[in-house]
């Protein structure tokens, strides 16, 4: 499950923490949904059940690619998904439930080997960039560009 798909729903396409329009980097598919349908992924999400892991959507497609007539779909969220998805299980009391969802599940789902190096999330404040350089392209806009993110993941040592 996508974290956009998570917090996100249909609406937000089209406005956006009060800012109306077309919302270009909230477009992926599938499409988001009504707020019912990401509640029932929520709740899914949270559940501890192993059928439901973290998949993020690395869509790093450039800005002029996405802020286009027939845009790209897809949200870059690899650069801060895991302190996204934190947040989300945070605000729903289930952070227990975040290490199977983001590093268990999907691992045993497919039958691979668990990773074995391990991250530390810490409850801390930042803003995400409004944008990323790509050398030789132009910049990527990140999914929640400008927004504060109140986790922060480092690979632990």
């Amino acid at each position: 499950m996508t974290v956009q798909h998570l917090l996100l729903n249909r609406n937000a396409l089209f406005g956006y923490q009060g800012k109306g329009g077309l919302r270009p980097h909230h477009y992926c598919l599938p499409v988001l949904k009504r707020e019912s349908h990401r509640q029932a992924l929520v709740a899914a999400a949270t559940s501890g059940n192993p059928k439901f892991f973290a998949g993020t959507d690395s869509a790093p497609h450039p800005q002029d690619k996405k802020e286009c007539a027939c845009g790209c779909a897809g949200c870059f969220t690899a650069s801060a998904a895991l302190e996204m998805y934190a947040e989300l299980f945070e605000a729903e009391g289930k952070l227990d439930k975040l290490e199977g969802f983001t590093s268990h599940h999907g691992a045993d789902f497919y039958g691979v080997p668990r990773h074995q190096n391990k991250v530390t999330l810490t409850k801390t404040s930042w803003k995400m960039p409004e944008s990323l350089p790509v050398e030789g392209l132009t910049p990527v806009v990140p999914f929640r560009a400008g927004e504060e993110i109140t986790w922060k993941a480092t690979l632990a040592a």
